[in-house]
């Protein structure tokens, strides 16, 4: 027992000063950050790193003193995270995201945007089409105060008078609360579309139909009185960036529920662990397409009654969605 402790003792003489001059370099970097160092400091802490590394190694294996290896282990732990970790700004980190992480993890993401695709829009058509063979099929997906008189009901004029705003027209705090429960209503189904997808993506499916079955009936309501494309260009200035953001919610939703149910030689729960990420990195970048659709719906619900206008802020949207998705650039990585 006295030849350990001799030994252990020997062992500590030896290299504690290389020890204490990382523990140093750490506090100091903890304390103020990387950029407080010198750069003797940078130089030694990789050198001084790897011979923490190594002490610890040699001492697990002589069977050293307990508290030497667990003082070198939280030692090397810390300066691990100086020596590999990211050094990176939460700007930097930010902007990462939106140059590399979001749109690699969409444009990964083919298969399931489609599939989340022919859900959300099959329910729109499905709706559409029901309706405008009967439209009592109107009543079936609704009840009567949720759109606030825009129903099959409701008369051409004041249909017309929900999509063409006249700032002075006192009924303009109707308009925005019918706004704002479109704005709620969506970003909830795009939550959960996402969240639910560990159930093998069944949940997520049925959210994406309902939704879609949802403005599918009330489009029918607007083209059946002539309003159609008078209807589009007022859901289209907000619409493209909404529903897109809809849709990817629901794709990230079925990464989860497609590793989920093939697994492949993982476990399921691993499987989904390795899928989370892509799927939480575009169901954050669906949180950013929400804002910029609240933002488009609010100033253009007021401001836009220019059919001409409300279809080119459309197209362009679509057309600046799908060139940041999906057009190759500089800076992705192959």
């Amino acid at each position: 027992m006295r030849g350990d402790t001799l030994k252990s003792y020997r062992f500590r003489e030896e290299r504690e000063s290389d020890w204490r001059k990382l523990d140093l370099i750490l506090t100091r970097a903890e304390n103020s950050g990387v950029n407080a160092l010198s750069d003797d400091e940078m130089t030694a802490l990789p050198r001084l790193y790897r011979q923490a590394v190594s002490s610890l190694s040699v001492a697990k294996s002589i069977s050293l003193d307990q508290n030497v290896i667990i003082y070198l282990e939280s030692l090397c732990t810390r300066a691990y995270f100086f020596v590999y970790g990211a050094r990176t700004t939460l700007g930097e980190r930010i902007m990462d995201f939106l140059r590399r992480g979001w749109p690699e993890a969409v444009s990964g993401a083919v298969g399931t945007t489609l599939l989340a695709f022919l859900f959300f829009f099959g329910g729109i058509g499905l709706a559409f089409f029901l309706c405008m063979q009967d439209m009592d099929w109107f009543w079936t997906f609704h009840n009567e105060s949720l759109f606030d008189g825009r129903n099959p009901d409701a008369t051409v004029e004041y249909l017309r008078s929900t999509i063409y705003t006249d700032p002075n027209d006192h009924g303009q705090s109707d308009l925005a609360a019918f706004s704002g429960f479109l704005f709620n209503n969506n970003a909830q189904i795009s939550l959960f579309a996402f969240a639910l997808g560990f159930a093998f993506g069944l949940p997520t499916a049925w959210l994406l139909l309902y939704n879609g079955v949802t403005i599918g009936s009330l489009y029918a309501v607007f083209w059946q009185k002539g309003l159609g494309f008078e209807f589009t260009g007022w859901l289209m200035i907000h619409g493209v960036t909404e529903l897109f953001a809809i849709t990817l919610a629901g794709a990230a939703g079925f990464v989860i529920g497609g590793a989920v149910a093939f697994p492949g030689r993982m476990t399921r729960l691993a499987s989904a662990r390795a899928a989370g990420q892509k799927a939480a990195t575009m169901a954050m970048g669906c949180v950013i397409m929400l804002v910029i659709a609240a933002l488009l719906e609010g100033f253009g619900r007021q401001l836009i009654n220019s059919d001409v206008a409300r279809y080119t802020i459309a197209a362009v949207s679509l057309f600046l969605w799908c060139a940041y998705f999906y057009l190759p650039r500089a800076g992705r990585d192959t």
